[in-house]
Order: structure tokens, then sequence, then C-alpha cells
């Protein structure tokens, strides 16, 4: 199977940028989507492509989201933690397949200033509660908002109290999830540098100024199972790139 997660930011400006033709040649079994920016209504990608679609859009119009679309049909499909005060923002969608979940997330930014990061450490121990109420394996993906290592940044030392790479997002990604699932590009890759994300400013995707914020997480059990975990950096159309996992399911 050919898995793919992306933060869109904007699935209608996307769209506006070839985004029917990019998933036309991904020619992915699944796509997750992030950042969504829409109500269900205002997203028109044809049932040709991908028959299943489900959206979760947030209570603010224009922000957040969720989408998964899929030629696969789940066996139940679910939005949300189950907690009213961090389901108004559309951020989770959980479908089960027979041996396994996948689950999409946009987790919360910390914000400028980190005046959010008090919740982004609330929600973080949620998810993690979360993912381990699943009864079976699970696929995560998504824009997680958190560079976990130096390596996954371009400039470490400048970025040290900037959301995203702060001590405590970092700790939090550590202790609330990477004792369940592996971070699949990274166990494949121990060394290789490469990003995800680019700022719009200073030219940063020109100069390859960016941080490996999306990831591909995989219950341990599943891990054998890869193929490979890609960043699909020659992919316009966002300032993310799409990412892909490669898997026998």
């Amino acid at each position: 199977m050919k898995l793919v997660s992306w933060n869109v930011n904007g699935v209608r400006a996307c769209i506006n940028k070839g985004f029917i033709e990019i998933l036309d040649a991904l020619n992915a079994d699944i796509v997750c989507l992030q950042e969504t920016k829409a109500q269900p209504d205002q997203i028109d990608i044809s049932k040709d492509l991908y028959p299943y679609q489900y959206a979760y859009s947030a209570v603010r119009k224009g922000y957040s989201g969720t989408m998964i679309l899929s030629r696969i049909e789940p066996l139940s499909v679910s939005y949300g933690l189950g907690i009213d005060e961090h389901d108004n923002e559309g951020r989770v969608i959980t479908a089960e397949f027979k041996d396994h979940y996948l689950v999409t997330v946009y987790t919360p930014n910390s914000g400028d200033g980190l005046k959010r990061l008090d919740y982004r450490m609330e929600w973080d121990k949620v998810f993690s509660q979360y993912i381990r109420s699943l009864n079976k394996p699970v696929l995560i993906c998504g824009d997680l908002n958190v560079a976990n290592e130096e390596i996954d940044i371009k400039n470490p030392k400048t970025n040290r109290r900037n959301a995203g790479f702060t001590d405590e997002e970092r700790e939090s990604f550590k202790t609330n999830l990477l004792p369940y699932v592996k971070d699949s590009f990274r166990t494949m890759y121990p060394d290789k540098v490469q990003y995800s994300w680019w700022s719009y400013r200073f030219n940063a995707r020109k100069n390859n100024a960016g941080w490996r914020i999306d990831y591909w997480l995989v219950s341990p059990d599943l891990m054998d199972l890869v193929s490979d975990s890609k960043i699909l950096t020659d992919i316009y159309g966002s300032d993310h790139c799409p990412i892909e996992l490669d898997i026998n399911l």
C-alpha cells in the first residue's frame, strides 16, 4: 500500500495550484490531508479519484481541519478525541481497517510567543492517551508541529525557543508518542537530512532552510512491514511537501 500525508495549508488554494493533478500522479491508496481550512461542502475532489472521503472541519471557518481520501472502504471512521474542549478545531480523524487504525492529526501549534504552549502540552497528553486506547496497531500521520531532534531543523540554535522546537515540545513528543510508535523516516534513515516544511519568508524553500515536522509514526508491530518512508520534496503547492509511507499491508 502507498499512503500519503500532506499539510496542504488550504485545500482550496492547493487545488488552484495543481493539487488534483498531483493526486492523480501520486496514485496513492490513501491520502491524508491536514490544515484543509474548509468546510466539507467547499471541498471538490472527484469520487472517481477517491470514492471514500471523510472531512473534519473546525468550528471556526477557514481554520485547521483534516481529511482522509481513500480507495479502500474503512470498517469505521471517527472524528476527534471524544473530549469537547479538544474537538472544535477538526484536528483528528481515525479510520479503522481490519488489522490496524489509521489516524491523521494536525497537532496544535504553540503559536507566536508560545501563547498556546500550555494547551499544546495538554493536547499531547490527551492525544497519547487516545492512541493508547486503540485496540489495534496504529499508523499515525500528519503535521505534528515539532522537529524532534537537531537533525530535523536547519538552524537549531536560533530556533531553540520558537514554536515547534522548544525543549518542552520535543520532550513531550519523546514522552507521549515515541514510547508507543516508531518515527518511520528516522528509523529507516537515521542520518538523513531532509525537511517537510519551509517558511514562506526569506526564500526558505529555495535555500532549504526547513523543518521536518510531518511524520508517519508506526506501531512497532507494523514497522517490519514498512518498505520505505519518503519526504517528497519535489512536490509544491503548499509550504509543506507530502510524505509517503510504503507498507505491505
